[in-house]
């Protein structure tokens, strides 16, 4: 096979690919095996028609679509390999030549990874992260555990309050009419939570165990459910329990209970340590950011548009597996918030352009500076995973290494040692104090 790259413009390039006839002819046969056996020809089994018989019938022509679909992915991978080439979005393939017993010829416009032109990431300036735990915090986070660590008490005699389980039946119609997934029994629902339509929940604070109501609310106009979207619906709703969270004293039976510590004072200065140390990492998360950030906006790089549209789409799909883990799904907050697919698409657009430049000049540092991921890199990685994932680092590497993520690991690795490199090699200034200064009337300008 042969492959020539030739760049036409900016990101932008064809790449020219001869492949052997041998391989034709190999692709044509599993286009026959393939084909044959779905094909009816009186007086044969389907599958067991002679090739000569196939082709005097359909002729071989018939044959070549299939085996250009069997062949072309192959030997495109194989054609960027050899050009040494980073596709970043799918081809537009022109067919030159194919036919039996020729040489199997295409061409393929292909965008392609931009290049990068570094400009200083040595020096730069980054300002320093004041870390400090002040006694509001440290009480902030203390009252968090509190409710951590509340029990669930059932209200009797009292209305429902903002923050308390209620345990309702519901029934919703809308013009009379019951609507699928309207209704029912017993469910449990935190007041406060926001995981009904705007104003459901609202009108359930103040009832009482025992108490009905009919709850009047309006579906957004941007509903999932288009026959439900800006509808007046009726809910008869009936409380059969409130439970409300009853916080534990902070005292130094709540230190012994939730710690190792025999007093509260040894507790807080234990948690005071631990929100020390979390702000520690934070502040350099926060440094790292920064010099992240100075560096790609020394760097020239021409981004194309499909890289961006790529990285849209995997925060799409962060975003939607995020929502998930918490019970909902992109369709629902969708519907809650009013927005359309294309509003969150574009608000993500900016993000994503930074992430790709961010990334783009990471990978240029890597290769200028030679940072290597070593089998060490990856061992240490896979040992502080599998804490997480409470499965052994060998059996983590199986699975990564039978799924392709391997690399993806690796990639994970040097750019996170490319941002210590230029971390440990960037200058700390001082944080830059914004001082507000009154402006000048008209009137003490004359």
């Amino acid at each position: 096979m042969k492959a020539n790259w030739e760049k036409i413009e900016k990101n932008l390039g064809v790449l020219e690919v001869e492949v052997e006839t041998e391989r034709v002819t190999e692709a044509l046969d599993k286009a026959f095996t393939k084909v044959s056996k779905k094909a009816n020809v009186p007086g044969f089994r389907k599958g067991k028609v002679p090739r000569s018989v196939f082709e005097a019938r359909y002729g071989v022509e018939s044959l070549y679509q299939d085996a250009i679909d069997i062949l072309l992915p192959e030997v495109y991978t194989q054609a960027v390999d050899e050009a040494d080439i980073f596709p970043v979005d799918r081809p537009e393939i022109d067919i030159d030549q194919f036919a039996k017993g020729e040489v199997f010829k295409f061409k393929a416009k292909v965008t392609v990874k931009p290049e990068v032109t570094l400009g200083q990431y040595k020096g730069v300036e980054v300002p320093t992260q004041k870390v400090e735990v002040t006694e509001e915090e440290l009480n902030e986070e203390l009252v968090r555990l509190q409710g951590r660590h509340a029990e669930l008490v059932v209200i009797e005699d009292a209305a429902a309050e903002n923050g308390d389980i209620t345990i309702i039946d519901f029934d919703g119609s809308v013009d009379g009419v019951p609507f699928e997934g309207g209704q029912a029994e017993r469910h449990s629902l935190e007041l406060g939570s926001g995981s009904f339509i705007p104003g459901f929940e609202e009108q359930v604070v103040g009832l009482a165990t025992g108490d009905q109501k009919d709850v009047e609310v309006t579906f957004p106009e941007t509903y999932q459910v288009e026959e439900l979207a800006g509808k007046l619906a009726v809910f008869k709703v009936k409380v059969h329990e409130i439970k409300r969270k009853q916080l534990p004293e902070l005292d130094d039976e709540f230190a012994k209970d939730v710690s190792e510590f025999e007093t509260l004072d040894e507790y807080k200065a234990d948690l005071k340590t631990q929100l020390e140390s979390r702000k520690d990492q934070e502040a350099k998360g926060v440094r790292e950011g920064l010099v992240v950030d100075k560096v790609a906006e020394l760097a020239e790089i021409d981004i194309p548009q499909a890289m961006i549209s790529s990285e849209v789409q995997n925060m799409m799909t962060d975003f939607d597996n995020r929502l998930r883990s918490q019970g909902m799904d992109l369709d629902m907050f969708l519907s809650f918030s009013g927005q359309t697919k294309a509003d969150l698409q574009e608000q993500m657009k900016v993000d994503a352009e930074k992430r790709v430049r961010n990334n783009l000049v990471l990978e240029q540092v890597a290769k200028d500076e030679k940072i290597e991921v070593t089998e060490e890199d990856v061992t240490n990685e896979l040992e502080t995973l599998s804490v997480s994932y409470k499965r052994s680092p060998e059996e983590l590497r199986s699975v990564l290494a039978a799924n392709g993520s391997l690399n993806s690991l690796r990639e994970e690795i040097s750019l996170r040692k490319t941002v210590d490199f230029l971390l440990s090699n960037s200058k700390e200034v001082a944080p830059v104090e914004v001082v507000e200064v009154e402006e000048e009337t008209t009137e003490e300008v004359k």
